[in-house]
């Protein structure tokens, strides 16, 4: 082969169908091309190759030696190539219908489930692939290419090569066990009451510990009693009486309804955030993160509106 010499596929099809019919002619109208055309792409692959490939003469067109090896392996690289769009075509299928989700723990445990059951109500042959972790490891994720689309809460913060799109929004809420000094409270909390006291947290690196931090700053930062890696183990925590807990409303909403931990207002301080979809900001989101992220939009429109017409925090318990 001539150097920097390229093979047309469409030639080794050609050289086929020239060997098997044993006329120009035949092979041209087998692709629906004039017989100049196919003796001119001919003449072309054995320039390309420095090859004679075929006699010409009356009575027909027969493969020399040297064409005869040749059709032996443009067969194999047809055979090859008919592999390759094969291969891409079932990738192609299997992608339109399978998702890759990464999501803190607050955004899988109370809010992904109804996201993906709408989801699958339009979709229903939709493959799911999720992992579940604190909001810094699913940017992570994301931008190693392990999810298509990742969900995180906390403050707007920088992730270079990735873009976002506020989907939902959260507030966080102190509760106590009923039986807490707070709980017979009748003042909001203040920045300098939270900051003053040791708390059940969330571990660093998610979103509820972002924003926990970055409200209290001003007041001295967050003083922690128990770190814990997830607003169930936080609950359990606060129902021991460990301790006053900051976490997520919508992971504490089950308790406050039920009476079993008290939430305490607060005054002064930004305690809500968003939860933002993530994703690479060198690929467009396909149809499935679009339509997932367009659902969560809606999920969201929904409980605004039935917060609206209850109160805004739950009162604590009587005594």
């Amino acid at each position: 082969m001539r150097p920097g010499a390229q093979i047309d596929l469409v030639e080794l099809e050609l050289l086929v169908d020239v060997a098997e019919t044993g006329s120009l002619g035949q092979a041209a109208a087998r692709h629906g091309l004039s017989q100049p055309a196919v003796s001119m792409r001919m003449t072309s692959l054995e320039r390309s190759l420095g090859l004679r490939l075929l006699h010409r003469d009356p009575s027909g067109t027969r493969l020399t030696p040297a064409g005869v090896e040749i059709l032996a392996a443009a067969r194999g690289v047809l055979g090859a190539a008919a592999r390759l769009a094969a291969l891409s075509d079932r990738l192609r299928a299997e992608s339109d219908n399978r998702l890759r989700v990464a999501a803190s723990f607050t955004v899988a445990e109370h809010l992904l489930p109804a996201w993906i059951d709408a989801l699958r109500a339009v979709e229903p042959e939709l493959a799911l692939a999720l992992e579940v972790t604190n909001s810094s490891h699913v940017a992570t994720a994301v931008e190693r290419g392990a999810a298509d689309v990742g969900f995180v809460e906390g403050p707007e913060s920088d992730l270079p090569g990735l873009c976002s799109e506020v989907v939902a929004t959260d507030e966080l809420v102190v509760v106590v066990h009923p039986s807490h000094p707070w709980a017979r409270r009748h003042r909001p909390l203040s920045g300098e009451d939270l900051a003053g006291q040791e708390l059940v947290v969330r571990e660093r690196g998610s979103g509820t510990r972002e924003v926990l931090e970055a409200a209290l700053e001003a007041y001295g930062g967050v003083r922690t009693r128990l770190e814990l890696g997830s607003s169930a183990a936080v609950l359990a925590a606060a129902r021991r009486r460990d301790g006053p807990a900051v976490l997520s409303g919508l992971a504490a909403a089950a308790d406050l309804a039920a009476g079993s931990l008290s939430a305490l207002p607060t005054a002064g301080l930004d305690l809500s955030r968003s939860i933002r979809a993530i994703w690479d900001a060198g690929h467009q989101p396909g149809p499935l993160v679009r339509h997932l992220i367009g659902v969560a939009a809606r999920a969201d429109t929904v409980a605004k509106a039935a917060r609206s017409s209850g109160p805004t925090h739950p009162a604590p318990a009587a005594h």
